[in-house]
């Protein structure tokens, strides 16, 4: 179903306003920990060594921001993971990872593209 196809009740506000900012950040808070809980072990130390975030604009998207290049490796090669417990809360979820001082451009994959980066035996 496409947003053309909705009923005008049923579209979204033209103008958000600052209630709608405040539930938006509410959610994003949510999700972010219920996320943080659902990764395993590793995952959640990757993650505590980097800065990240989730947010909601168009599509759910966890961003990543390693700070050295070893560990943006370490979260590349545990993508597929990250991405499985991400998949959890949308099956249209985003992942863009940042390495250090902008040395390259921002990783992004769709979590519906996770099997393509699972490690071949």
């Amino acid at each position: 179903m496409t947003l053309s196809s909705l009923s005008p009740d049923d579209l979204p506000p033209q103008n958000l306003t600052e209630a709608d900012a405040a539930l938006r950040r509410q959610l994003e808070l949510s999700t972010r920990q219920h996320f943080f809980q659902a990764c395993d072990s590793l995952a959640q130390s990757l993650l505590m060594e980097s800065g990240w975030t989730i947010c909601i604009v168009e599509v759910l998207t966890l961003v990543i921001h390693c700070p050295d290049m070893a560990c943006n490796w370490r979260i590349l090669h545990h993508i597929a993971a990250i991405a499985d417990s991400l998949a959890q809360f949308s099956p249209r979820a985003k992942i863009r990872v940042y390495p250090p001082s902008g040395l390259e451009p921002p990783f992004d994959m769709r979590v519906d593209e996770r099997s393509v980066y699972r490690d071949q035996p």
